[in-house]
């Protein structure tokens, strides 16, 4: 009898999900093909420095219009700036506001644009309701502590601040805003309140909290707006918004200007230049282990 007939065959391992420990092999065992499917850097993306200098743009840009806020807070609590200047300076910024949104919004309708109109008329109304309230609101805490608390906010609002749209859900916008940039607009309107609590008169707290909450929520809708409609216009007036705050700045302090000038370069080139050279160093492999994904929204 031929003694190889008789030997017993060996198990095959098999590709399964479910089963249990195959006999003969380890629970964690793989055959020669475990690796054929292996894929590396399938979803790293090169960029270009260019393409991430111009993107980087939106954050200089957010970041002159709050340093442009801190300047109008300081030449007010300077009293450089009495209540009709910045009650002038309000129906400016709101007016233009109106005009570019009209001008570069093509779902705007005219229902739309009054549901604006009315929603800012009860939103003034109530500031100055209130404007008496924000007034003595602080008054039993130092400026120190005013001033600290509200840096502290805006850094807050600066690190939390969606970039990329707007808290005010735009005309066609199909996201609405994230957690974050919600908290990072309560962490503005709280700077304010501080801020306008220093102030001398009613119409002075209520000429700066129109002006602040006009920035913060209106400023980022209208620059999405203007992004949406021309990237070239958006980068004209994000240059043109550095080179006034730079102006203002400089007026004010020469060491807080070359601050904020380091500020500025290290956003808009050393950052875009970072971000290129760690991609070098970026590896990503991806195979038959992986998490099985949805190819799909699921969507309400």
């Amino acid at each position: 009898m031929d003694s190889n007939s008789s030997s017993p065959t060996p198990p095959r391992w098999r590709k399964v999900a479910y089963g249990g420990m195959q006999p003969g092999f380890d629970d964690n065992h793989t055959d020669e093909s475990f690796l054929e499917h292996m894929v590396m850097n399938a979803n790293v993306v090169k960029r270009d420095i260019l393409k991430v200098m111009q993107d980087s743009v939106s954050i200089s840009q957010y970041l002159c219009i709050v340093a442009l806020v801190m300047l109008v807070w300081t030449y007010t609590l300077r009293s450089t700036l009495d209540e009709n200047s910045l009650l002038l300076l309000d129906v400016s910024l709101l007016g233009s506001g109106f005009l570019i949104l009209v001008l570069t919004e093509e779902m705007l309708s005219l229902n739309l644009l009054f549901h604006y109109i009315l929603n800012i008329s009860f939103f003034i109304t109530g500031l100055y309701v209130l404007a008496p309230i924000y007034q003595t609101l602080t008054r039993s805490i130092s400026s120190d502590s005013i001033w600290a608390v509200t840096i502290s906010l805006l850094v807050l609002h600066l690190f939390l601040h969606d970039y990329s749209g707007s808290t005010i859900k735009a005309p066609g916008a199909l996201q609405n805003p994230t957690l974050t940039s919600c908290i990072s607009l309560n962490a503005s309107v709280v700077a304010s309140v501080f801020i306008a609590s220093r102030l001398p008169s009613r119409l002075h707290v209520f000429a700066i909290m129109l002006f602040s909450l006009l920035v913060f929520l209106f400023a980022p809708l209208v620059t999405y707006c203007v992004k949406k409609y021309s990237f070239r216009l958006h980068l004209f007036f994000s240059f043109a918004l550095m080179v006034v705050t730079l102006a203002f700045v400089y007026m004010l302090h020469q060491l807080v200007f070359v601050l904020f000038l380091g500020i500025l370069v290290f956003v808009n080139v050393v950052c875009p230049y970072w971000l290129i050279h760690i991609q070098e160093y970026k590896f990503e492999i991806n195979g038959p282990w992986d998490e099985a994904k949805l190819c799909f929204d699921i969507t309400d």
